[in-house]
């Protein structure tokens, strides 16, 4: 039977990494979401958003979505919006990578920027104004439901089922959190014992994909207590990990997966016998403009 692009979201390689880890006894697996159709883990939310929002009528193909995005989720809703029959408008801040931007507008999206000093509450903000103006609906990574839901329905089962039962411990940056709480609900209903770790960045470190909100823009959907443990990567660390996976392990990814992988590694070093799974949370050819690889 023939496919249609949307049934290739999903089902990303679950890869152990040869050089990288300590010899411990240990397991450090990665999995390869920028292996989705638009190159990251967003392709999830994104369909799951649209789809859902058709199913309930909220939205009808032709009607005008509107969302802030630091970039990925731009790109994934930027592709299921041009599948799906959506105008789309992206509202990001300027100082988001070339290839970003220009991703969303090869896709059809019109990409709307805000000063870089106000990051994404800028976009956020703007977007919220946009709707209220009625030029959109916003379908809310940060607070619908419908993001964590693809990973506790995706991504979580798939964790699960490829390392067969024996992940210990899972690892994910965190941005709109929507990948974190997801597989969160979905491991912890399996095994409780299992020890989600979530990455965030030190204070004035810029990790595109990472981030800690203030109080009043802090996601709807997340939920603190589905984590066990946090840690802190500065962006210096994130980047040469990041490089190093390129290097060492022939995986091309971002710095949020460089983020991730660090706080991975750093467990693999403290543990022994463990099963460790990090997101990978897209490609890094949409950085190479920013000197990461440089």
């Amino acid at each position: 039977m023939y496919k249609y692009l949307e049934d290739f979201v999903g089902e990303s390689p679950l890869v152990r990494l040869k050089r990288l880890p300590a010899d411990r006894g240990n397991v450090v697996l990665v999995k390869l979401e920028g292996n989705n159709p638009a190159g990251s883990v967003k392709d999830r939310p994104a369909l799951s958003m649209i789809r859902r929002a058709e199913a309930r009528g909220d939205i009808r193909p032709g009607d005008t979505l509107i969302e802030p995005t630091s970039g990925n989720t731009g790109i994934a809703l930027a592709m299921a919006a041009a599948m799906m029959g959506y105008r789309m408008i992206l509202v990001m801040p300027e100082n988001s990578s070339a290839e970003r931007v220009q991703t969303m507008r090869a896709y059809g999206a019109e990409v709307v920027l805000t000063p870089a000093a106000r990051s994404m509450p800028g976009s956020i903000d703007l977007a919220r104004q946009m709707q209220a103006d009625g030029q959109g609906v916003i379908l809310d990574q940060f607070g619908n439901p419908d993001n964590p839901q693809a990973h506790y329905e995706g991504t979580g089962p798939e964790i699960w089922r490829d390392t067969g039962g024996r992940i210990t411990h899972f690892v994910s940056s965190m941005g709109t959190t929507g990948t974190i709480m997801g597989v969160s609900r979905y491991l912890k209903e399996q095994n409780p014992a299992i020890q989600i770790v979530g990455v965030q960045p030190q204070p004035g470190s810029q990790i595109p994909g990472i981030r800690r909100w203030e109080d009043e823009y802090l996601p709807k959907i997340c939920d603190f207590t589905r984590i066990d443990r946090l840690v802190l990567v500065n962006q210096a660390q994130a980047e040469e990990t990041a490089r190093r996976l390129a290097r060492e392990e022939g995986i091309l990814a971002g710095p949020s997966s460089g983020g991730a992988l660090a706080v991975a590694l750093q467990l693999d070093a403290e543990l022994e016998n463990a099963v460790i799974v990090s997101i990978v949370c897209d490609r890094g050819d949409r950085y190479l403009s920013t000197g990461l690889f440089a």
